[in-house]
Formats: C-alpha cells, sequence, structure tokens
C-alpha cells in the first residue's frame, strides 16, 4: 500500500496540486505548465536519487503532462484544447504498444513499480504470455478510447465531450483491470502458482 501511495502521489498528487496552485495564480496555461514541470522535477530528483531508476507511471504521466500543456499554452483554440484528451489516450496506446512484444512489457514494469509485485525466480512462461498480452489489451484500450473520444469531440458539444471523456476514461480504466485481474488469476491458477504478501 506504501508503495502504490508513493507511486500515485509523484505520478498524480503532486502535478496535481501544482496544476491547482498554478491556475489559481495564473489561469488554466500557468496550471498545466506548473504541474509539468512539477512531474518533470520530480523525474529528475528519482534519475539522481536511485541513478537512473524512474518509475514507468511516473514517465508516462511526465509524457502525457507535457502533451497537454504544450496544447494548452500553445493556443487558445477550444478545438485544440479538447485535442489533448485523444491525443493522450494516443500516447498511451503507442508506449504500451512499444513494449508489449518485447522481453520488459510496460504492465509488468508498472506491476512492479505501483504494486510491488516480484516475479518467482524461476522462469515462467504463463507470466510472460500474460504481461505481454495485457500490454497489448492496454495498448487497444488507449487505442479505442482515442478514437472515440477524437470522434466525440467533433460530434457533441464541449460539455458533453467533457463528460463523455469522464466517463470513456473511468470506463475503460475499470474494465480493463477488471479483465486484468480475472486473467491474471486464471494465469497463476495454471501454472500453479501463488500470491503471498510481503510483511516487510
Amino acid at each position: 500500500m506504501l508503495t502504490v501511495g508513493w507511486n500515485l502521489a509523484e505520478s498524480f498528487g503532486l502535478p496535481l496540486v501544482a496544476y491547482f496552485a498554478g491556475a489559481k495564480l495564473g489561469g488554466q496555461g500557468i496550471g498545466m505548465v506548473a504541474a509539468t514541470a512539477v512531474v518533470w522535477l520530480t523525474v529528475a530528483v528519482r534519475k539522481v536519487a536511485t541513478r537512473g531508476g524512474v518509475p514507468g507511471l511516473l514517465i508516462i504521466s511526465a509524457l502525457v503532462l507535457t502533451l497537454q500543456a504544450a496544447l494548452v499554452v500553445a493556443t487558445g483554440s477550444v478545438l485544440l484544447f479538447l485535442l489533448q484528451f485523444p491525443m493522450a489516450n494516443l500516447v498511451l496506446c503507442v508506449l504500451f504498444a512499444r513494449t508489449a512484444p518485447t522481453r520488459k512489457p510496460l504492465v509488468a514494469q508498472l506491476a512492479a513499480e505501483v504494486v510491488a509485485l516480484r516475479r518467482p525466480s524461476a522462469h515462467d512462461p504463463g507470466l510472460d504470455r500474460f504481461f505481454q498480452g495485457a500490454t497489448w489489451l492496454w495498448a487497444g484500450i488507449f487505442a479505442i478510447s482515442a478514437m472515440g473520444l477524437a470522434a466525440g469531440m467533433v460530434i457533441e458539444p464541449t460539455t458533453v465531450f467533457l463528460l463523455l471523456t469522464t466517463a470513456v476514461t473511468v470506463g475503460g480504466v475499470v474494465a480493463g483491470t477488471f479483465v486484468c485481474v480475472l486473467w491474471f488469476i486464471r494465469v497463476l491458477r495454471s501454472s500453479g502458482l501463488h500470491v503471498r504478501f510481503s510483511q516487510a
């Protein structure tokens, strides 16, 4: 729980606080710049403190915030501001898809960093296939979200689109997490593995 809380605080909590502080002082653009600056500062501190080890969730947060801040600051256009939402999902799709066929799929990295999941010392092909498949699953979820939000941006008025963005984001994350948990349990059972909670 401490690991989860620390990772979420770094990736979402600190940028959110910086956004609200910046927005209160100078508007939405300043808020986005403040959030982006804080998350990249956290990346730099992590890199120096751990000599190169930066959590994947923090990198994802930094990349997405950078894209969003660039769109917000570069233009006052409502259309381009709304474009940040499907673009962010597209960036996430590419990040997940790029690592899915490798030996270090992003879902495995996030599981190790966010929930401190430690793999068994013995190599297990079933777990390897799960993490690669789950990474492809999340790439697909973000691709579908990007396409759905791009269509919604054109069809729906701004207020409805923002509500749609929230629904699609929350719905996609909940559905993807549910499928991954069930899939993971099935893989554990078929491989004869068990989850053990550390006392340390």
